[in-house]
């Protein structure tokens, strides 16, 4: 194989829709993980992965469609509603930390208000994964089918989406499980309840884009990941992204893949 190939330089799409954090904010915390991860991995030379970081989902898709972004780190709203038409296949599993590599999504109404998933017809839905309206319908309320006329808002004002729902609004919220866990912390708590949750999902994955990355660059970059978090120096590097390492992906059969 061509030496040149081996080192060709290749780009780390992170790309977190629906949560808080600038690019400038992020941008040294995912340097420092494209350095460790290399480093971590055979036949991926100093500087030959670098990673770049978008808050916003328009954002990502256009730094995914640069010739040289070889590969993208995701929640896993954002690989069902893209992982096709960007022909992404995951190599990686975050663990996230205090969550590990799965969680679980709630939807969320009026106590008393909704009585099963054809009572939500004429509702809005808000969610921090609101841009991923194929990942909502088909996988975190696979269960719970939503009516057609159900409109589906990204959100990022979890408090005030919350207040306008025990408002008796006709508005319910899709929360992951960290967002979840903090309902009974609110002096609102009582009025608001939980009707469905998901089956635990992947949180977030490592994917490559295309055919950009040869197989065995990918391979070695895969055994990268999976060790990382086994010195103190990459664990720090890992906390500073609330990550706590990686796992083969387990996706479920229900997601779009290539």
């Amino acid at each position: 194989m061509s030496p040149l190939l081996l080192t060709a330089a290749a780009t780390l799409v992170f790309c977190a829709p629906g949560y808080p954090g600038g690019a400038g904010d992020a941008q040294p915390f995912v340097d420092q993980f494209a350095a460790a991860a290399a480093a971590a991995s055979a036949d991926w030379p100093a500087g030959s992965l670098t990673a770049v970081y978008d808050p916003t989902e328009q954002g990502g898709l256009t730094k995914l469609a640069a010739s040289d972004a070889s590969l993208a780190f995701v929640p896993y709203a954002f690989f069902v509603q893209h992982g096709t038409e960007l022909h992404l296949t995951p190599i990686a599993q975050a663990q996230l930390a205090g969550l590990g590599s799965e969680e679980r999504w709630a939807l969320v109404a009026k106590a008393g208000a909704v009585t099963d998933a054809a009572s939500l017809a004429g509702y809005t839905l808000l969610s921090a994964a609101g841009y991923a309206p194929q990942f909502i319908r088909h996988s975190a309320l696979e269960s719970w089918p939503l009516p057609p006329d159900v409109k589906i808002e990204s959100t990022g004002q979890l408090l005030s989406s919350l207040r306008r729902i025990a408002s008796g609004e006709h508005v319910v919220a899709l929360l992951d499980q960290t967002q979840t866990a903090a309902l009974p912390t609110l002096p609102f708590a009582a009025q608001l309840k939980v009707l469905v949750q998901s089956a635990p999902l992947p949180i977030a994955l490592v994917a490559t884009v295309g055919n950009r990355l040869l197989a065995a660059r990918a391979r070695a970059l895969q055994a990268g990941l999976l060790s990382l978090s086994h010195t103190a120096a990459d664990a720090d590097i890992l906390e500073q992204l609330h990550l706590q390492g990686f796992v083969l992906p387990r996706i479920p059969a229900h997601a779009g893949t290539p």
